[in-house]
Formats: C-alpha cells, sequence, structure tokens
C-alpha cells in the first residue's frame, strides 16, 4: 500500500513540474494526467471562481476533470467532377469539469506526501536531496458529498529558507440560492465553529461589493451594455451577519465602461468618433461603411450654405439669421442638456471644423467628400472666402486656406484617399481640441499631460488610436460625473489614473479603473441596496500560521464548475421597484493546519 502511495506522489510530482516548465515557457493550456484528469496553472484573479477563496498571489496548479469535446459533423459538398462530402470533427471547448471529493482528496494526499521531509524519496526521486516546493493545489470539486465541497486545496508551509514545515488545507463549501436569512448562521457560531479548531484569540474583518450602475439591456433595443460601476469595502470588526459596511470602511470603485452606451451623457460625442473611425478604416482597407445620415438636406447643400455665409461676411452683408449662425456652434457641440454643466460648448471654431461639423452629419458617399472639397477649393481659388483657421493646425485643407491668403495655393488632386485622409484630418484637429477643452477646462489634467494623446508628431492612424483612448477617459469621468455624483476631488484622481495607464497601455474598454473613494461621498447609493457579496473573515495567528474561516453569500453563483437549483420564488417588490428580498449562495471557506514532526 505504502509502495502504491509512493508511486501515486511520483507520478503527481512529476506531472507539476512538467506543468510548471510548461507555464515558464509561456504555454499556459492544461496537460492530461491520468485517465480523465488535467492539469494546468492560473495567476491570481485568473480564476474568478476560486479568487474569493484564494488570498495568495502567486501562481497555482489546478486539478479538474478533462473537458469532454463536442463533435459536429459537417457536410460540405464539393462542386467538382469528384463531389464528394468531408465529415470534419469540431472540437467545441466546455465548461470546466469537477473531480470528487475522494478524488481529490486523494490527489492533496499525493500532494501532500511529495513534500513531507520525513518520507523516504520516490522512484526517479529516489535521492538524498529535499524535493522542491512547489506551488499551492487546487482541485474543483463536484459538491457530491455530504459537506457540499466546491473545492479543496493544499498550501506548503515554508520557512524564509524555503524548507518546508508542514500543509496548510483548504475547503470550501457551497449551497444555495436561498432568500431565507434565518438559514444563514449567526455570526457567533461561525466564530464558536472557528474557535474550536483553532487559536481563541480571532479577529472579524468584513467585505462587501454592491452594484451602483450595473450593465443592462436598453429597453427596446438588442444593445447591450457593459458599462459597470462597483464599490468594494473593506473593514474590521464586523458586528453580525450583513452588515453594512460604516463610513470608517475603505472603499474602492472598479469602474469599467463601454463607449457606444446609449445611456451615456456624452454618446453624440461618440457617434462623432464613430464617423472618425470610420474614416480611419476607410484609410486602411479602402472601403468605407458611410453611417446613416443626420440632416435632411445634402452635404453639398450644407457646405454651400457655410460658404455663402462667409462670402456674405466678407461682402458686409450680414444676411444669416442669428439663429442660423448660432446653429453651427450647437450643431458641433450636440451633448445632452443634462451635462452642460461639465461639456461645455466651444464658441471658437474655426472654418475646418465647421466644415467637419457639416461633412459628418451629411456625407453618404466618396462622391459627397469630393463634391464638397471641391465646393471648397474653388472658393478659395477665387478668392470668394478668406476663412480664418486655428495656428499650428497642420491638416492638408488648414495649408490650403494658409496658402490662399497669398494667392498661391498648391494643386490638389482629389482622387483616390486623398480626400478621406483630408476629411479625416480636420476632424482629428477638431475632436483633439474638443478633449483638451473639456479637460483642461475642468481642471483635470494641463496640457503637458494631454501632449501625448494629441501629439502629430505620429501617423494618422496612431493619431486616431489616441484620441479613442482620450474620449473612452471622457466617458468614464463623465459616467462618474452624472451618475454618482462625484467631484473634482474624486475625478482629478480618476483622470490621473486613466492618463497614466493609457500612455503604458492600448486602448482597452474591458480594463477596470480602480479610484479609492470616501464611503460617505457613495453612502446614498449602497445603504439601502443589498449587497452582491458580502463575506466575513474570522482570523487567527500571524503569517504562515494564520488560519481564517471565511463565510460569504453572493447574488451569483460562487463557482462555475457545478449547477445549482434555482428555487421558485415570489419576490416582492418596493415602492421604487427594488426587491425586498435577494436570492444569495452561500459558501463557506475553512482551514487546517498539519505540521511535519
Amino acid at each position: 500500500m505504502w509502495q502504491e502511495r509512493h508511486r501515486a506522489a511520483g507520478e503527481l510530482y512529476g506531472a507539476l513540474l512538467s506543468v510548471r516548465e510548461q507555464f515558464q515557457k509561456g504555454e499556459s493550456g492544461p496537460v492530461p494526467y491520468k485517465d480523465d484528469l488535467q492539469i494546468h496553472m492560473v495567476s491570481p484573479g485568473q480564476c474568478q471562481s476560486l479568487d474569493s477563496f484564494w488570498s495568495g498571489n502567486e501562481t497555482a496548479f489546478m486539478v479538474e476533470r478533462r473537458t469532454l469535446k463536442l463533435e459536429e459533423d459537417i457536410l460540405e459538398g464539393s462542386q467538382t467532377s469528384d463531389s464528394h462530402s468531408l465529415n470534419l470533427s469540431v472540437e467545441k471547448p466546455c465548461d470546466p469539469l469537477p473531480v470528487s471529493t475522494m478524488q481529490a482528496r486523494q490527489l492533496l494526499s499525493s500532494y501532500t506526501l511529495t513534500h513531507n521531509p520525513n518520507m523516504a524519496q520516490f522512484g526517479q526521486f529516489g535521492n538524498e536531496k529535499p524535493m522542491e516546493v512547489l506551488p499551492q493545489l487546487w482541485v474543483r470539486c463536484d459538491r457530491t458529498d455530504a459537506e457540499s465541497t466546491c473545492w479543496l486545496g493544499a498550501e506548503p508551509i515554508k520557512t524564509s529558507r524555503n524548507e518546508m514545515t508542514g500543509m496548510s488545507f483548504h475547503m470550501v463549501t457551497c449551497a444555495g440560492p436561498t432568500s431565507d436569512k434565518s438559514s444563514f448562521p449567526s455570526l457567533e457560531v461561525l466564530k464558536k465553529s472557528h474557535k474550536e479548531r483553532h487559536s481563541p484569540a480571532m479577529q472579524t474583518r468584513g467585505f462587501a461589493r454592491y452594484d451602483l450602475f450595473t450593465p443592462s439591456t436598453i429597453e427596446n433595443s438588442v444593445i447591450e451594455s457593459e458599462t459597470s460601476v462597483t464599490v468594494d469595502f473593506v473593514w474590521n470588526g464586523v458586528d453580525t451577519i450583513l452588515h453594512i459596511p460604516p463610513l470608517t470602511s475603505a472603499a474602492t470603485l472598479n469602474i469599467r465602461v463601454e463607449s457606444g452606451d446609449l445611456r451615456s451623457p456624452v454618446y453624440p460625442v461618440y457617434r462623432e468618433l464613430d464617423f472618425l473611425l470610420v474614416l480611419a478604416e476607410a484609410l486602411k482597407t479602402g472601403v468605407t461603411e458611410w453611417p446613416e445620415t443626420l440632416e435632411t438636406k445634402s452635404a453639398m447643400e450644407l457646405v454651400q450654405e457655410l460658404l455663402s455665409e462667409l462670402k456674405n461676411k466678407l461682402d458686409g452683408v450680414n444676411s444669416a439669421p442669428k439663429k442660423e449662425a448660432e446653429k453651427v456652434k450647437s450643431d458641433t457641440a450636440a451633448v445632452d442638456s443634462s451635462i452642460q454643466s461639465f461639456v461645455t460648448e466651444r464658441g471658437d471654431l474655426d472654418f475646418a471644423e465647421m466644415l467637419w461639423c457639416k461633412m459628418k452629419k451629411s456625407v453618404s458617399s466618396y462622391q459627397d467628400v469630393v463634391n464638397c472639397f471641391s465646393l471648397v477649393i474653388q472658393s478659395l481659388i477665387h478668392g470668394d472666402v478668406h476663412p480664418w483657421i486655428h495656428r499650428g493646425s497642420t491638416s492638408t485643407l488648414s495649408k490650403l486656406i494658409q496658402q490662399s491668403y497669398h494667392g498661391n495655393m498648391q494643386n490638389i488632386s482629389l482622387s483616390g484617399l486623398t480626400p478621406i485622409r483630408m476629411l479625416l484630418e480636420i476632424g482629428l484637429d477638431k475632436m483633439k481640441k474638443d478633449y483638451i477643452n473639456c479637460f483642461i477646462g475642468r481642471d483635470l489634467a494641463t496640457f503637458n499631460y494631454l501632449d501625448y494623446f494629441i501629439s502629430t508628431s505620429v501617423d494618422l492612424q496612431e493619431q486616431v488610436h489616441r484620441v479613442r483612448k482620450l474620449h473612452h477617459m471622457l466617458e468614464i469621468v463623465v459616467n462618474c460625473n452624472v451618475f454618482l455624483n462625484l467631484e473634482h476631488e474624486n475625478l482629478f484622481p480618476l483622470t490621473q489614473s486613466c492618463l497614466k495607464y493609457y500612455k503604458e497601455n492600448p486602448w482597452n474598454e474591458q480594463h477596470v479603473f480602480q479610484l479609492p473613494i470616501r464611503p460617505s461621498v457613495i453612502s446614498n447609493f449602497y445603504q439601502n441596496s443589498h449587497p452582491q457579496i458580502w463575506r466575513v473573515e474570522i482570523l487567527s495567528g500571524h503569517g504562515q500560521k494564520e488560519v481564517k474561516t471565511m463565510w460569504q453569500l453572493s447574488a451569483r453563483p460562487p463557482v462555475d464548475h457545478v449547477s445549482f437549483d434555482i428555487p421558485d420564488v415570489q419576490v416582492d417588490l418596493t415602492m421604487n421597484g427594488e426587491s425586498e428580498d435577494i436570492l444569495y449562495y452561500q459558501a463557506q471557506s475553512s482551514c487546517s493546519q498539519v505540521h511535519f514532526l
């Protein structure tokens, strides 16, 4: 029997070494082990169903049952004279599968045996050299045992010299969901259970997460928004189960914003950016997917009106009514009235920017762009208009306007991608100034901080990429200002965090930005709400001798490898439409330590 256990431990040890070697080479895929198992390595944050129960900051081994491959037969007919059909086997990855609790315990026993310095070495490892200390091991379990175990883990206890002294074992059980709060254990019961296994000296630590602004489906639309803002609270000294985080808690906002959300106050600005992206893509591919126009008048009509207005001013004729003159400005800053206090209209639009505002909402074809620029260039050549432009403008059209002042314009061929490039250039110039006006005008950044994002020393595609980053930052800041009522003291560090991230990383709307915040600033958003996650940790000891019992409630399943029966519960609604009760999943994590003699 001992020989069998030694052999199993040796096989597991060799497999774990192989997995770690592959992981260090950058190969993170699972490695088959034994009959139907597989092993892979994960880093903190890579396995969401383990994150709540694993407080380590190192990589770990994970064992699970090998995922089955679903096969589909695809009938593909050939049109050749030797027409025949091919049956192609297509593999579809499935969700991770758990193992039985008994098998998981056997794996942890073998893992522990490989680390026991008092045991003889196994097989090919049969020398006096101590076995190497490996990362911790976690096994997915199927909840079929009496305790409903969903995770079992083992973590080596080692000295500063990396010498093994023992092993910490972790067990995670889960049940639910239920809205019956009477089924929740009291805090005293949890403390008593912890005290029976560990030192009587203990402390409690609370954690709670609330959704402040959640992903949702827009009414009467198939567009889903991934925008979400949650807040995490951590505090010491938990009084009761579902204890509301005190105002002395450490609170952190987790902010993820997706551009293009119809609820966003800067959605009109996003549409302007989106047109810019269409033009940038056209420069790369030569194909343009023109968006739906927002005007009943043609692009040529709008541009002709703009030129006529400028010519009348040059001739001293003020034929345009005041309302029509102001319409250009309001069109360029087509933002919702709810954010007029944040995104302000620019009153210094030059001719190129006004032209962009006319064309972005009316052009519907390549020929429209060519005709509009032809009309403008002819007016410049004949001296019908002498428009002003911002100093420092570098677009092709701006250069032509500057040359027209001296009656010496270069000949521009409006063929190929040149008209698209010209339109993209004036749009880039205009939007850069819009973002500068917003961030600097609200004292959220200085020109030096924004210089990277508005630089013209890189090619047009990179300039567009950086402007896209600017827009994402604007979405983040405006959403926090409008929906959470955050003021400058919080918006400034948030903006600085975004600027730092985007100077070092590519555009990424899946990134979660974090902002430490005083609980009192957002107290009205969470104190009468249900937490999405609430847990209490009961701790004894310090350092590697620390042991912990954790009990958690979550509105979503705590693990992804087992299924739960959802009860048919009648949910009562309050006057404001929120549910008085919420279905919670319960999970409990406990640990024990074994020291080698």
